[in-house]
């Protein structure tokens, strides 16, 4: 089997469970040596993306294992608190796993980025819509899709940048079907292997054209228009009696 990824080096944090879990199978599947970091115990660099400290030594150990780096997706998963409450120290320490710890591990790893280096951020559906009391996890990611423009900026010639925003993602690997999949234009909830294979494509050199985009994977629910009393939905407020 061809190994499209062969003696290259990617790095992925929060690569323990859900889609970073998958985004580093898939890079080992396709011949990549895979560096992850992330809080759970495990055979990884264990640590908080969230501290500058850990940072700065998960970069130092990536460097003195492989000397370079081909490919770094920034994954690690912010904290979600709501208005009502999300406190000062919560708020930033959401903005310091989803938009600082981004941009810092980037900044360490940029010198020893390789020939046609790409980065890719995770970022969700909801840096352009939200639920009520997600405060933190949505200002993160938002963040971090305007990071990517940024950066892809920033690091033209060194290093091609862009986003993912996935949608609803199942990471428990249980069925969903009735109404929570057919809702989805596409008949189906998303799983982790659909941002994977797309993680994979944007740091290929079939993307080879492409830096700087945010593409949004969520089975068409954004781009779905959703009204009162139309295709049997009914808004109620809190308190409203049941139709």
């Amino acid at each position: 089997m061809e190994q499209s990824f062969l003696n290259k080096v990617a790095v992925v944090t929060g690569g323990a469970q859900g889609i970073g879990r998958a985004i580093a199978e898939a890079f080992r599947r396709e011949g990549a040596a895979v560096h992850i970091i992330d809080r759970q115990p495990g055979d990884w660099f264990v640590g908080d993306v969230g501290s500058r400290e850990t940072l700065e030594r998960f970069a130092a150990h990536v460097i003195g294992q492989s000397g370079h780096v081909d490919y770094l997706v920034n994954n690690a998963l912010p904290l979600m608190r709501g208005i009502s409450e999300c406190s000062y120290e919560e708020f930033q320490y959401a903005l310091a796993v989803g938009v600082t710890a981004p941009f810092y591990l980037t900044k360490l790893l940029a010198p020893r980025f390789a020939a046609g280096a790409a980065v890719v951020n995770i970022s969700s559906s909801r840096d352009r819509m939200s639920q009520p009391q997600t405060e933190s996890y949505t200002a993160a990611k938002g963040g971090i899709s305007a990071l990517t423009h940024a950066l892809a900026v920033s690091l033209a010639g060194k290093a091609r940048v862009n986003s993912i925003s996935p949608g609803w993602i199942d990471t428990t690997g249980s069925p969903i079907t009735g109404p929570d999949a057919l809702q989805q234009p596409v008949g189906r909830v998303g799983t982790p292997s659909d941002v994977a294979e797309l993680a994979l494509f944007l740091c290929s050199d079939k993307a080879g054209f492409l830096t700087g985009k945010n593409i949004c994977v969520d089975g068409g629910m954004t781009r779905q228009m959703i009204y009162h009393a139309e295709h049997g939905w009914y808004f109620r407020k809190e308190g409203d009696p049941a139709l």
